[in-house]
């Protein structure tokens, strides 16, 4: 029996790169041959007519292309664990609709990852050619970060484009938090892991859905899914915060008793205020996002709600 490729397209208002995007894979599929593939597109609450495109497509092409809708957009990291939960293959990639995302890498994917060495071949991002610097500086300021002060190894320009093995599927399946941030998961799993690599490509039309402060609070999130570190900060700002205190404390002390006291202004005073009020709220705020990481996972709330579906589909228990 062939392999089975599913490929996992995560799409939120892509209306005008769908096809273009069934198009360049069904270009490359005589190099994936003998294995046969399966689209399973996510469609995560757009407003535009994207579910319409996919339903027309499924009608053109009903034996290799599926779709699953949400109920409302729940974000691009519940769109990768429906896709995950629904695919049937022995082989799952996921790729971007926007063909940032190239689709000329799966065949080499797909030898490298038949030699049976490798449970997972990634692709990563050595240019950012295209992107706008201020967020490249971010990016590589975050890989940086995060690989410090966490036990996973996530590397710089890694995509969430890869070819996994059903096994590697099945053990992120295993992993059913709330909040989700896939690079990481990746990582944490384990299994043998090799990168690709390759040049930044722009999209092929449209803008993309990410802003930069949404790519910022990503981040954070993956700091916080994957590192206690902020509240070891937090704890060694207060000890120092106490100690510097106890210094000062000491010190004009005993110079009220020596030479007298010829300081009576208060901005000294409100300058100090403010600034460990703002160190505590600064403490607070670090504690506050864990504890609401935290409440969220204890609501026990789904990741996902489907609105509809293939008839054709089922989830994989």
């Amino acid at each position: 029996m062939a392999d089975l490729l599913s490929i996992i397209v995560p799409c939120y208002n892509e209306e005008q790169t769908i096809i273009t995007f069934y198009e360049e894979i069904l270009k490359i599929k005589s190099q994936l041959s003998p294995m046969e593939i399966e689209f399973l597109f996510i469609n995560d609450g757009s407003s535009d007519q994207t579910l319409q495109v996919l339903k027309d497509l499924e009608k053109k092409d009903p034996d290799q292309v599926k779709y699953l809708s949400f109920s409302r957009n729940f974000g691009k990291e519940a769109a990768l664990y429906a896709g995950l939960e629904y695919s049937t293959g022995n082989f799952i990639t996921v790729m971007d609709v926007d063909l940032q995302d190239p689709p000329s890498l799966l065949p080499k994917m797909y030898k490298l990852i038949l030699t049976k060495e490798y449970d997972c071949i990634g692709t990563r991002r050595v240019t950012r050619n295209g992107e706008p610097k201020i967020r490249s500086f971010f990016a590589k300021k975050f890989y940086r970060i995060i690989n410090k002060i966490s036990d996973v190894n996530i590397v710089d320009g890694a995509r969430d484009y890869r070819l996994m093995t059903r096994q590697m599927v099945d053990a992120i399946l295993e992993l059913k938090e709330y909040n989700r941030f896939s690079k990481g998961l990746f990582s944490w799993v384990g299994f043998e892991t090799y990168y690709l690599e390759y040049e930044n490509i722009e999209r092929e039309q449209g803008n993309s859905s990410w802003s930069f402060w949404q790519l910022f609070v990503y981040s954070l999130d993956g700091i916080v899914a994957f590192s206690e570190f902020p509240l070891v900060l937090s704890a060694f700002i207060g000890l120092i915060s106490f100690v510097v205190s106890i210094i000062a404390l000491i010190f004009f002390f005993i110079r009220a008793a020596v030479f007298g006291d010829p300081t009576t202004g208060w901005p000294s005073m409100v300058c100090i205020i403010l600034a460990l009020g703002g160190l505590q709220l600064f403490c607070l705020g670090i504690v506050g996002q864990y504890l609401g990481k935290t409440f969220l996972e204890t609501k026990k709330r789904p990741i996902y709600i489907l609105k509809n579906k293939s008839e054709s589909l089922t989830k994989k228990e």
